[in-house]
């Protein structure tokens, strides 16, 4: 028996509001073909076939259809909440699939024609006229009993709605129909008082079911905002049949006999009246969230039925349960940060928080349902129970916001997230959990265990509290390299954009975020050397801007004559010092770019060393004995270092061995360490356990890919405060008055 072919299913739209019907299609077996103007939508990302065209234009989606279906049949076509009917309808009439026809479509998405059609069908409405001219407008104002309703007569989300108190508001709320309004034209309607209620209906063959009524949230006046709805409704049954009858009589009046239908419907002195029907699933959660999890229905999987000219099947409800949406609407501005979000997804009844904002979005005040920072979805037996735990949820979830040039590590971690693409999702802690194996790329070689093992190492330590001190302003600045530093935090030093980072920046870009960066806080930065040949000169270039404020680091090329000639470079470039990543032996990007690497005798350091004028500096020394020969070798600093994880696996953590290192090494030459270096707890620890200086590395990618030199500056402020704080709660006066008192070893079990 030959293979039943894949149905594929057309939705228009590729936004939030559609994704979970493209994610029940897919569960249903079909192929989705999403489009879009957008083709980064969340929606068009889930596609199987994404194409990308605007929902409004009608021409160009249905050609697209015909050419896609020429190759492959569509079998449905639908969209849910988005006014789209029209294209929904001209490709389900092009392709004879399923639909209603274009006439209908026009009623239920021009409220115009739409008011005219129900009023002429005896179904209740508000008294209304149309206009297009600021004059008519007037007329109808000076005519007519105040209060009034302007909106757009071809818009949703209530863009451009606006009530009218008295006569000085028509030429504002004019305008601000006008310019939402697609054609122009505009309906100046009585204003409704009254209870709202939000209905969905599915439509098969002429038969309509009601799949659910909820109590709609209206605030925000003189604008029509929908902070939220509660599903089931708790109006009495008599008045929800008056409701439902009235959305009935507007579904069969409009023609609507296939598909969905959503209806907002006012409850006023003189009984229902339709506010909106169109012909469509709702947005705003109610078909996709609060109704499924109201009832245990999957109105999408009803609705993809219906499209695909089937009878829709359960539809019976499978629970009785109250189900709340609300809005996450903070003060207007820049959101600095997000908190919360975890500890409200763990309160029993918090079913979904979406958030539609990220750090370093704005925040307008809201005039309409769009521009929403979130929503909180929630669950409970009773109404009452469900509405606290929603609150609850809010308040527990706090958005801050603030001015529109403010910067906040949320904002650049969102910045920097965008410009790595796949290469680096900036967690909020950069533990290597997410990148284990991915080299070339961010994370940790192998398991990723030497990238774990960093911050595992430094976790066994704690810090001793000690506040009966005189201590009030703690000296955070050293001396390194012939340079007063205000920190000893310096950037490690990071290459290979296109290889590791998805080319976000340049090599250019990124040296002089880091050198800059750490110039305006006082410390210095490094840069490195890379598998292509001639990249490091990219990185002496920018410390030779800078009047050599800037240390390279190099690799240990199998030619010393190769490395030779970087050191002259660097030497030329003015750089306070050079390094070698001898831990860069067999490096698995250096491989991959035919750059040959090898280990280097203590006589192959000692010959480079005699070509030096300035500091030189090993880095990737990891235990007593290389520490020792490092020291033979001729080096001035060495950075205790397993290369962030990233050469070998199943390594300590540097925290681990650093004691022992230091010790050894008694003060003789300076003692860096890199490795899970995060805040300043971190670098108080390092500093106790014999380091002179710390660098950190990924963090400050972040920061740089993030906002530049700005948000390298803004890091490294944020972990001079951090240190600072912790030398105060630890009774440090200065950096050279830090020792192993402040910490205490985590007790093996």
């Amino acid at each position: 028996m030959p293979a039943r072919k894949k149905q594929h299913l057309m939705i228009i739209g590729g936004g939030v509001f559609q994704v979970p019907a493209i994610k029940t299609a897919q569960e249903m077996g079909l192929k989705v073909v999403v489009t879009d103007y957008n083709p980064d939508a969340e929606g068009m990302r889930l596609a199987d076939f994404p194409l990308v065209v605007s929902t409004r234009n009608i021409n160009l989606t249905v050609n697209a259809a015909r050419q896609f279906h020429r190759t492959i049949p569509i079998n449905g076509v639908m969209t849910v909440g988005t006014d789209a009917s029209l294209t929904v309808s001209a490709v389900a009439s092009a392709l004879n699939l399923p639909g209603i026809p274009t006439e209908v479509a026009e009623r239920s998405t021009d409220k115009i024609k739409m008011r005219r059609c129900l009023k002429s069908a005896g179904v209740p409405v508000p008294e209304f006229t149309a206009v297009t001219t600021l004059e008519e407008a007037q007329r109808v104002v000076d005519e007519t009993t105040l209060p009034l309703v302007i909106k757009p007569c071809d818009n949703m989300g209530a863009r451009g709605v606006r009530k009218i108190n008295q006569p000085d508001d028509l030429p504002a709320a004019f305008q601000e129909a006008k310019e939402s309004s697609i054609s122009g034209n505009l309906i100046l309607e009585e204003y409704m008082a009254g209870p709202e209620f939000s209905l969905d209906a599915l439509i098969y063959k002429g038969e309509i079911w009601i799949t659910g009524v909820a109590d709609r949230h209206i605030s925000r006046e003189p604008w029509f905002v929908e902070e939220g709805h509660t599903m089931p409704s708790n109006a009495p049954r008599n008045i929800l049949d008056d409701v439902e009858q009235t959305f009935l009589s507007a579904i069969r009046a409009l023609g609507i006999n296939h598909g969905a239908a959503k209806g907002d419907i006012k409850l006023t002195a003189d009984g229902a009246k339709v506010v909106e029907v169109a012909s469509r699933l709702s947005g705003g959660w109610m078909s996709a969230h609060t109704y499924p999890l109201s009832s245990g229905v999957n109105l999408n999987r009803a609705g993809i039925e219906i499209a695909l000219g089937q009878a829709p099947t359960d539809l019976k409800p499978k629970h009785e349960m109250v189900a709340v949406e609300r809005s996450i609407i903070p003060p207007a501005g820049k959101i600095l940060s997000i908190r919360g979000v975890d500890e409200a997804m763990k309160i029993r009844g918090v079913r979904e928080i979406i958030l539609m904002k990220e750090p370093g979005d704005m925040v307008d005040e809201l005039r309409s349902n769009m521009g929403k920072t979130g929503y909180v979805i929630t669950t409970a037996k009773t109404r009452e129970e469900a509405i606290r735990i929603n609150e609850l949820a809010r308040q527990t979830l706090i958005v801050e916001t603030g001015n529109e040039q403010a910067i906040t590590w949320d904002i650049i971690r969102n910045n920097a997230r965008r410009k790595f693409y796949v290469a680096c999702k900036a967690c909020v802690v950069c533990d290597g959990v997410e990148c284990s194996g991915k080299v070339p790329g961010i994370g940790g070689i192998g398991t990723g265990g030497s990238f774990h093992e960093n911050l595992t190492a430094l976790a066994r330590y704690k810090l001793n509290l000690r506040t009966i001190h005189s201590v009030k302003n703690p000296d955070i600045s050293i001396e390194l390299f012939g340079q007063k530093l205000a920190s000893p935090i310096l950037a490690a030093p990071i290459t290979g954009m296109e290889t590791n980072l998805g080319g976000g920046m340049s090599e250019e870009e990124y040296a002089s975020a880091v050198l800059d960066g750490c110039l305006n806080c006082g410390t210095l930065g490094m840069v490195g050397d890379g598998a292509s040949p001639t990249k490091y000169r990219i990185g002496l270039e920018a410390i030779k801007k800078r009047g050599g404020l800037g240390i390279p680091i190099f690799k240990p090329r199998a030619s010393n004559l190769d490395i030779l000639q970087r050191l002259h470079a660097a030497t030329s470039a003015g750089a306070i010092a050079v390094g070698i990543d001898i831990d860069a032996a067999s490096f698995k990007t250096m491989t991959l770019k035919g750059q040959s690497v090898g280990p280097k005798s203590i006589e192959e350091l000692q010959d480079l060393k005699k070509h030096l004028t300035v500091p030189f500096i090993l880095k990737g020394i990891m235990n007593p004995e290389s520490a020792l020969a490092a020291m033979e070798a001729g080096a001035d600093a060495i950075v205790v270092s397993n290369h962030g994880g990233r050469v070998m696996d199943y390594m300590p953590g540097t925290a681990e061995v650093l004691p022992e290192i230091a010790a050894v090494v008694n003060g003789r030459i300076k003692v860096l360490v890199d490795g899970g270096i995060r805040d300043g707890s971190d670098i108080l620890k390092v500093l106790a356990l014999g380091a002179d200086a710390v660098l950190i590395g990924r963090p400050i990618c972040i920061a740089a890919f993030g906002a530049g030199q700005e948000g390298v500056s803004f890091y490294l402020h944020e972990k001079e405060n951090e240190l600072k704080k912790a030398m105060l709660l630890t009774g440090c006066p200065s950096i050279d008055r830090i020792d192993p008192s402040v910490i205490v070893r985590e007790r093996k079990r």
